[in-house]
């Protein structure tokens, strides 16, 4: 039982990561019902950029480890933003009206262009975190060989916050309802007066912001990265939104949070189970649950099957 509560917490730690970046994903298939291949590269450029300013314009700050994780946090989530709108008006805005296959290869290209450019800047090399990081953070010491570091704690804390904030943003406000009539219908929208780009650029500019946060986090908590932790882990994110139902809110955070949980018990129980090494069969677990997730219920575990336009 204390194995299954251990593993049982580090898998909610990595749900709520992939449920993070999957909330990117969801948000804009909602508005545009366009799967954003390179929004898992941005997240990236998130991680990318959390390591260069910690290393270097915030390297002074790093006794002060609070201090540092926020002005970093502020920075990566302004740069990722301005970046993700970026590539909406470059990429994306001038395919809306292309059909389905543009804008997909676009944002594959997208996506290939972003990774290029970030394994040139990391010369293609692991790199690794300033250690120690948070270090001050007190441990949770719950029952038996049961505990929870501190840095588990935060993370899970933020990753919370911004499900709860955002799912708030987007039913409680005038914003928020301007983004779900867009999903509905952009033509009816404009005709009761939304500005239908402006409010796109907005979702373009929130979901990599939280993505490039997300990368940050991660970063931290691994401690060391490389160029392709985007395609890597924005897979995973993706399939999470798959999940729960692409275009869901709730769905991506339960996604997230399965996906999560599974990878750590395949690793946990594999050996069990005639898996040796458990842990090269974690990845294979994303793919077994998407397949089985699409033949079951197609839309996901809380998606609801809507009518084609046409």
């Amino acid at each position: 039982m204390e194995t299954f509560l251990q593993q049982l917490i580090n898998g909610l730690t990595i749900g709520g990561f992939y449920a993070v970046v999957a909330l990117g994903y969801t948000m804009v298939y909602g508005v545009l019902k366009l799967i954003n291949f390179a929004h898992g590269d941005m997240f990236m450029w998130g991680t990318l950029a959390g390591w260069g300013l910690l290393t270097t314009v915030l390297a002074g700050l790093t006794d002060l480890d609070l201090a540092a994780i926020l002005a970093a946090a502020v920075l990566v989530m302004a740069f990722i933003g301005m970046l993700g709108m970026t590539i909406e008006r470059v990429a994306y805005r001038p395919l809306r009206s292309a059909g389905r296959l543009s804008p997909i290869i676009s944002a594959l290209g997208a996506a290939f262009v972003l990774q290029s450019v970030a394994r040139n800047v990391s010369d293609a090399r692991w790199r690794t975190y300033p250690p120690g990081l948070l270090k001050e953070l007190p441990n949770l010491r719950l029952t038996g060989s049961v505990s929870v570091s501190g840095l588990q704690i935060l993370m899970l804390v933020v990753c919370v916050a911004i499900m709860v904030g955002l799912y708030l943003f987007v039913q409680r406000t005038r914003i928020g309802t301007a983004m779900r009539a867009v999903s509905l219908d952009h033509n009816v929208s404009r005709l009761m007066g939304i500005n239908v780009d402006r409010i796109i650029s907005l979702v373009f500019m929130i979901g990599p912001a939280l993505g490039g946060l997300a990368g940050l986090l991660i970063g931290i908590y691994y401690g060391s990265f490389n160029f392709t932790l985007g395609w890597v882990f924005g897979l995973k994110a993706f399939i999470a939104a798959i999940l729960g139902g692409i275009g869901n809110i709730p769905g991506a955070v339960l996604g997230g949070f399965i996906l999560g949980i599974s990878e750590t018990m395949v690793v946990a129980y594999g050996p069990n189970v005639g898996l040796a090494d458990a842990s090269a069969w974690k990845d294979a677990i994303a793919y077994v649950l998407l397949i089985t997730i699409l033949i079951a219920r197609p839309t996901g575990l809380l998606g609801e099957t809507v009518a084609e336009k046409v």
